[in-house]
């Protein structure tokens, strides 16, 4: 019950940040900053926390999770944008970096459930690590459909889509044998470092700045205090 609750916060994550365009426009320096600080959570997930938990063996899903979605986001574009980067023709492509982007939130629910099995501690840190990365995409969500002439009620039917696929990830680890736990987990390991490494970090570093260099370190960092919460 609790990766099912895990997941749903993610996804409620997703659906709240793509409503802040509607109301407000956010500037392109806060938006570097919130991706930056996604990425160091992220990354600092996969190295301090995901990665001990796997053996040799499972190497070779961490490289399938990589490769595979580095594969969908070149063909489905899937990119975390500010508002203020959303505007060249790769990102007026409407719906197929939404549906990128929504695929992906399946196995981040699957991952958040599968790590939550593994150690509750990492469960929650992978949580966590997702549902602050869900912020940059809920609004590069809403950005992207709004430059491709999308209403309001699409665009909601869009993030709902978006949210609810978290649990649904989540609740698909329940249908798993235990022996795939490792191997799950490896593969969304590798998803990470792709997201992480290759589209959130290349988006917050495409200026020289010394508070987003900070900001990843202050996310990596906040693993280390998340996780001494948790145990305290």
């Amino acid at each position: 019950m609790i990766p099912i609750l895990l997941a749903f916060a993610a996804g409620l994550s997703d659906l709240v940040s793509g409503l802040i365009p509607f109301r407000f426009r956010m500037e392109e320096s806060h938006t570097r900053y919130v991706i930056g600080f996604a990425s160091g959570t992220m990354l600092g997930a996969v190295f301090f926390e995901m990665l001990p938990e796997l053996r040799p063996e499972d190497s070779t899903y961490i490289g399938l999770g990589f490769f595979l979605f580095y594969l969908l986001e070149r063909l489905t574009m899937i990119h975390s944008c500010g508002e203020a980067e959303c505007t060249s023709d790769s990102h007026k492509v409407g719906w197929i970096p939404v549906l990128g982007m929504a695929s992906d939130n399946i196995i981040d629910g699957l991952g958040i459930a599968i790590a939550y099995l593994i150690n509750p501690v990492i469960g929650i840190i992978v949580a966590v690590s997702v549902i602050i990365h869900e912020i940059p995409q809920g609004l590069s969500t809403t950005v992207l459909l709004q430059r491709s002439g999308q209403g309001v009620r699409a665009i909601l039917i869009a993030l709902a889509a978006e949210a609810v696929l978290y649990p649904i990830g989540a609740a698909l680890a329940g249908f798993l044998p235990g022996s795939l736990s490792t191997p799950v987990l490896a593969f969304v390991t590798g998803d990470f470092l792709y997201i992480a490494a290759s589209d959130l970090l290349p988006d917050a570093h495409k200026r020289f700045n010394l508070r987003v260099i900070f900001s990843v370190l202050c996310g990596a960092l906040s693993v280390f205090l998340l996780e001494y919460l948790l145990i305290a």
